[in-house]
């Protein structure tokens, strides 16, 4: 792990090595690598820092938002185990749109005082580096504005409440805009170096709703909840699952210093037209650790190599998360081959 690494790159000064970071969840791969079982509850606080000194990790996604609570939506969970397990149950506390359009973020979660989010997001940092004292951390919020909307409404009434009601529901966007941004004046009052805003405004196929939309009512209010973290010096990440490159430039221009991205948006779109202007993160697939040769699996990590080594601010990571299932040799190979061809 190196701090400098990772802080160079972050700061486009091109590091000898290309910086890395990952999104893993696969116990026997960190059995194997740390010889700390993630299966017994009380080792998984070790096993994630352990694994990135092994792994030689440069940067750690992390965000912190302040806990609410009030009417949300229950989607289920479904994530591979030894036992199998799912989470089945799914419950939606609105039942009409008229229950969504009235809905009042600041009201229902409530926005809790500067000095108690302060000393919550103080904590909670300095935790986080005295875990990865060798690599850059994060913090941000993760359910920005698009992705508050999934966790309040669910899919159905989300996506069934926009249509002939975009101003209503503005009012509503507004109300997270107002709880993201009690939560960056805070961010402001720490050390903090790195903040990441994560919103999924997109699935595998595109923009969920027509892209006018979210250039009226998305990326404004992205522009002014960033300007402030800015104005401080303060770099902002944005990650986002699925395929945003249709909105890659719209989100430079509300001032993302940087993207963190899935294998579904292009990685060759942002290097050719940022790629000496933004930070970078990804964005190899799993799809193809999981199922592919090995010849393929090079293919794709040469792919990312090549693409990314001119860039100052490039870091490797497999974009879409490395989970349980992936055949172990397969992320072995992944990583001993990256080690290799890491030196620009």
């Amino acid at each position: 792990m190196s701090f400098e690494r990772g802080w160079n790159a972050l700061h486009l000064s091109m590091p000898e090595k290309i910086p890395h970071t990952q999104y893993i969840s696969h116990d026997e791969f960190t059995l194997n690598k740390t010889g700390i079982n993630t299966r017994e509850p009380e080792q998984q606080f070790l096993a994630w820092p352990a694994l990135a000194r092994a792994l030689d990790f440069d940067f750690i996604w992390n965000t912190c938002e302040m806990p609410v609570q009030g009417r949300m939506t229950r989607l289920g969970h479904a994530e591979w185990s030894n036992t199998d397990e799912m989470d089945t149950v799914t419950d939606c506390p609105f039942v009409a749109i008229d229950d969504v359009l009235t809905f009042d973020p600041v009201r229902e979660y409530g926005i809790h005082d500067l000095e108690s989010t302060v000393e919550y997001f103080t904590k909670h940092l300095n935790d986080q580096k005295q875990r990865y004292p060798e690599a850059v951390v994060s913090g941000g919020r993760y359910n920005t504005l698009f992705s508050a909307c999934i966790r309040t409404f669910g899919w159905e009434m989300f996506l069934s409440s926009v249509p002939h009601n975009e101003e209503k529901f503005n009012k509503i966007l507004e109300g997270f805009f107002e709880l993201s941004m009690a939560e960056v004046r805070a961010w402001l009052k720490t050390d903090l170096s790195v903040y990441l805003c994560h919103d999924d405004i997109a699935w595998t196929s595109g923009a969920v709703f027509h892209p006018d939309w979210y250039r009226k009512y998305i990326f404004p209010k992205y522009k002014r909840l960033w300007k402030p973290l800015k104005d401080r010096g303060i770099i902002v990440l944005y990650c986002a699952d699925g395929n945003f490159t249709e909105f890659v430039d719209d989100i430079a221009e509300a001032g993302a210093d940087g993207f963190i991205f899935e294998p579904l948006t292009s990685l060759e779109y942002i290097v050719n037209n940022y790629g000496k202007s933004k930070i970078i993160i990804g964005n190899a697939d799993c799809r193809i650790l999981q199922f592919g040769t090995r010849e393929s699996i090079k293919k794709e990590l040469y792919r990312c190599i090549d693409a990314g080594k001119s860039c100052a601010g490039y870091f490797m990571a497999v974009g879409n998360h490395i989970p349980n299932g992936i055949p172990f040799e397969n992320i072995d190979y992944f990583f001993e081959l990256f080690e290799k061809q890491r030196n620009r």
